[in-house]
Protein backbone atom coordinates (compact mmCIF):
# COMPACT_ATOMS: atom_id res chain seq x y z
CA UNK A 1 0.00 0.00 0.00
CA UNK A 2 0.99 3.76 -1.09
CA UNK A 3 0.74 6.77 1.81
CA UNK A 4 -2.85 7.37 0.20
CA UNK A 5 -4.24 4.31 -0.37
CA UNK A 6 -7.64 3.99 2.30
CA UNK A 7 -9.37 1.45 3.67
CA UNK A 8 -13.31 0.90 3.29
CA UNK A 9 -14.96 2.85 6.44
CA UNK A 10 -18.65 1.58 7.34
CA UNK A 11 -19.63 -0.84 10.31
CA UNK A 12 -22.18 -3.79 9.38
CA UNK A 13 -22.03 -7.15 10.16
CA UNK A 14 -22.26 -8.04 6.34
CA UNK A 15 -20.75 -6.59 3.32
CA UNK A 16 -24.11 -7.27 1.62
CA UNK A 17 -26.00 -4.84 4.04
CA UNK A 18 -26.71 -0.72 2.89
CA UNK A 19 -25.27 1.82 4.90
CA UNK A 20 -27.31 3.05 7.65
CA UNK A 21 -29.55 -0.44 8.38
CA UNK A 22 -29.46 -0.77 11.86
CA UNK A 23 -28.09 2.40 13.38
CA UNK A 24 -28.95 3.61 16.12
CA UNK A 25 -29.86 7.63 16.79
CA UNK A 26 -27.66 9.36 18.90
CA UNK A 27 -28.87 11.35 21.84
CA UNK A 28 -26.98 13.43 24.19
CA UNK A 29 -26.77 11.76 27.74
CA UNK A 30 -28.73 12.78 30.80
CA UNK A 31 -26.63 13.77 33.95
CA UNK A 32 -27.17 10.25 36.13
CA UNK A 33 -28.39 8.19 33.00
CA UNK A 34 -26.67 4.80 32.57
CA UNK A 35 -25.66 5.72 28.57
CA UNK A 36 -22.13 7.68 29.01
CA UNK A 37 -20.50 6.75 26.36
CA UNK A 38 -20.06 8.14 22.32
CA UNK A 39 -18.98 5.93 19.07
CA UNK A 40 -19.26 8.62 16.67
CA UNK A 41 -18.07 7.20 13.23
CA UNK A 42 -17.19 8.65 9.57
CA UNK A 43 -17.42 5.37 7.08
CA UNK A 44 -17.19 5.48 2.99
CA UNK A 45 -18.34 2.41 1.27
CA UNK A 46 -17.70 2.26 -2.36
CA UNK A 47 -14.58 0.61 -4.15
CA UNK A 48 -11.89 0.42 -1.73
CA UNK A 49 -8.49 -1.13 -0.87
CA UNK A 50 -8.14 -4.99 -0.62
CA UNK A 51 -5.23 -7.58 -0.20
CA UNK A 52 -3.73 -5.34 -2.82
CA UNK A 53 -6.58 -4.16 -4.97
CA UNK A 54 -10.04 -3.35 -5.20
CA UNK A 55 -13.14 -4.18 -3.89
CA UNK A 56 -16.35 -2.98 -3.97
CA UNK A 57 -17.88 -2.63 -0.38
CA UNK A 58 -21.84 -1.87 -0.11
CA UNK A 59 -20.59 -1.26 3.39
CA UNK A 60 -17.75 -0.35 4.52
CA UNK A 61 -15.75 -1.79 7.06
CA UNK A 62 -15.02 0.97 9.83
CA UNK A 63 -19.19 0.55 9.98
CA UNK A 64 -18.48 -3.02 10.18
CA UNK A 65 -16.35 -2.00 13.08
CA UNK A 66 -18.39 0.40 14.73
CA UNK A 67 -22.12 -1.82 14.85
CA UNK A 68 -19.64 -4.53 16.18
CA UNK A 69 -18.65 -2.08 18.89
CA UNK A 70 -22.28 -1.05 19.11
CA UNK A 71 -23.71 -4.27 19.74
CA UNK A 72 -21.04 -5.07 22.53
CA UNK A 73 -22.14 -2.23 24.83
CA UNK A 74 -24.36 0.47 25.80
CA UNK A 75 -23.97 3.25 23.72
CA UNK A 76 -24.97 6.03 21.39
CA UNK A 77 -24.08 5.62 17.85
CA UNK A 78 -23.67 8.85 15.33
CA UNK A 79 -22.80 8.40 11.87
CA UNK A 80 -20.67 11.23 10.86
CA UNK A 81 -21.59 11.97 7.56
CA UNK A 82 -20.19 14.93 5.03
CA UNK A 83 -21.80 17.75 3.35
CA UNK A 84 -20.11 17.54 0.18
CA UNK A 85 -20.42 13.53 0.15
CA UNK A 86 -17.12 11.47 -0.73
CA UNK A 87 -17.50 9.69 -4.06
CA UNK A 88 -17.63 5.86 -4.56
CA UNK A 89 -14.76 5.42 -7.01
CA UNK A 90 -11.24 4.95 -4.75
CA UNK A 91 -8.84 7.07 -7.12
CA UNK A 92 -11.30 10.02 -6.94
CA UNK A 93 -11.39 9.83 -3.09
CA UNK A 94 -7.37 10.00 -2.47
CA UNK A 95 -7.59 12.48 -4.84
CA UNK A 96 -9.53 14.54 -2.37
CA UNK A 97 -8.30 13.42 0.98
CA UNK A 98 -4.78 14.50 -0.49
CA UNK A 99 -6.02 18.03 -1.44
CA UNK A 100 -7.70 18.61 2.12
CA UNK A 101 -4.30 16.93 3.97
CA UNK A 102 -2.39 19.49 2.34
CA UNK A 103 -4.86 22.61 3.13
CA UNK A 104 -5.19 21.77 6.38
CA UNK A 105 -9.55 21.28 5.51
CA UNK A 106 -12.23 21.16 7.67
CA UNK A 107 -14.96 19.45 5.36
CA UNK A 108 -18.62 20.43 7.04
CA UNK A 109 -20.18 17.80 8.63
CA UNK A 110 -24.30 17.36 7.25
CA UNK A 111 -25.64 16.18 10.68
CA UNK A 112 -23.40 17.36 13.61
CA UNK A 113 -24.69 16.40 16.95
CA UNK A 114 -25.63 19.72 18.96
CA UNK A 115 -23.25 18.84 22.04
CA UNK A 116 -21.37 16.05 24.19
CA UNK A 117 -21.63 16.89 27.09
CA UNK A 118 -23.40 13.98 28.39
CA UNK A 119 -20.53 11.70 28.00
CA UNK A 120 -17.76 10.66 29.88
CA UNK A 121 -15.96 8.22 27.19
CA UNK A 122 -16.09 9.45 23.12
CA UNK A 123 -15.00 6.60 20.76
CA UNK A 124 -14.50 8.65 16.99
CA UNK A 125 -14.05 5.87 14.56
CA UNK A 126 -12.83 6.27 11.02
CA UNK A 127 -10.59 4.93 8.51
CA UNK A 128 -6.98 5.55 8.03
CA UNK A 129 -6.24 7.51 4.97
CA UNK A 130 -3.08 8.40 4.29
CA UNK A 131 -1.34 7.72 7.49
CA UNK A 132 -4.36 10.08 9.32
CA UNK A 133 -8.00 9.92 10.09
CA UNK A 134 -10.02 11.78 6.93
CA UNK A 135 -10.04 15.34 8.00
CA UNK A 136 -13.83 15.36 8.87
CA UNK A 137 -12.50 13.75 11.66
CA UNK A 138 -10.62 16.86 12.49
CA UNK A 139 -14.32 18.97 11.96
CA UNK A 140 -15.16 16.94 14.21
CA UNK A 141 -12.97 16.52 16.61
CA UNK A 142 -12.58 20.72 16.47
CA UNK A 143 -16.41 21.27 17.57
CA UNK A 144 -16.91 20.31 20.82
CA UNK A 145 -15.14 20.82 24.16
CA UNK A 146 -13.65 17.27 25.21
CA UNK A 147 -12.35 18.57 28.60
CA UNK A 148 -12.46 16.13 31.34
CA UNK A 149 -13.55 13.12 29.19
CA UNK A 150 -11.22 9.95 27.71
CA UNK A 151 -10.77 9.17 23.92
CA UNK A 152 -9.93 6.09 22.53
CA UNK A 153 -9.61 6.34 18.64
CA UNK A 154 -10.44 3.42 16.67
CA UNK A 155 -9.78 3.09 12.94
CA UNK A 156 -10.20 0.27 10.29
CA UNK A 157 -6.30 0.06 7.70
CA UNK A 158 -4.38 -1.75 5.42
CA UNK A 159 -1.14 -1.46 7.26
CA UNK A 160 -1.16 2.01 9.35
CA UNK A 161 -2.82 0.85 12.60
CA UNK A 162 -3.84 3.87 14.40
CA UNK A 163 -1.64 6.38 11.92
CA UNK A 164 -1.27 9.58 13.73
CA UNK A 165 -5.04 9.53 15.65
CA UNK A 166 -3.16 9.71 19.01
CA UNK A 167 -1.14 13.07 18.51
CA UNK A 168 -4.04 14.54 16.25
CA UNK A 169 -6.70 14.02 19.03
CA UNK A 170 -4.62 14.98 21.82
CA UNK A 171 -3.93 18.36 19.85
CA UNK A 172 -7.66 18.94 18.92
CA UNK A 173 -9.24 17.85 21.92
CA UNK A 174 -7.38 19.99 24.83
CA UNK A 175 -8.25 18.87 28.26
CA UNK A 176 -9.26 15.27 26.97
CA UNK A 177 -7.44 11.71 28.13
CA UNK A 178 -6.58 10.12 25.25
CA UNK A 179 -6.70 6.44 26.08
CA UNK A 180 -5.74 2.83 24.31
CA UNK A 181 -7.40 2.86 20.86
CA UNK A 182 -8.15 -0.27 18.75
CA UNK A 183 -6.96 -0.69 14.72
CA UNK A 184 -7.99 -3.69 12.75
CA UNK A 185 -7.03 -4.36 9.84
CA UNK A 186 -9.37 -3.78 6.50
CA UNK A 187 -9.58 -6.85 5.03
CA UNK A 188 -9.97 -8.52 8.60
CA UNK A 189 -13.08 -6.70 10.38
CA UNK A 190 -15.53 -9.42 9.79
CA UNK A 191 -13.91 -11.29 12.04
CA UNK A 192 -12.46 -9.11 14.88
CA UNK A 193 -15.11 -9.86 16.90
CA UNK A 194 -12.94 -11.15 19.87
CA UNK A 195 -10.72 -8.55 19.68
CA UNK A 196 -13.33 -5.95 19.95
CA UNK A 197 -14.75 -7.58 23.35
CA UNK A 198 -10.98 -7.92 24.25
CA UNK A 199 -10.31 -4.44 23.79
CA UNK A 200 -13.78 -3.51 25.12
CA UNK A 201 -12.67 -4.96 28.50
CA UNK A 202 -9.41 -3.33 28.94
CA UNK A 203 -10.97 0.23 28.58
CA UNK A 204 -13.30 -0.42 31.00
CA UNK A 205 -16.94 -0.24 29.21
CA UNK A 206 -17.29 -3.68 28.80
CA UNK A 207 -17.94 -6.10 32.02
CA UNK A 208 -18.63 -9.10 30.99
Amino acid sequence: MTGVQITGCSPSRSSDTAPGDDERPATTASPGSRSRVLLAYFSRPGENYSHGGRTNLKTGNTEVLARMIGGHIECDVHRIEAVDPYSDDYDATVARNVREQDADARPAIANPLASIDGYDVVLPASPIWNVRAPMIMSTFADRYDFRGKTVHPVTTHAMSGLGSTERDYAASCPGATIGEGLAVRGEEVRKADAEVRSWLRRIGVLQN
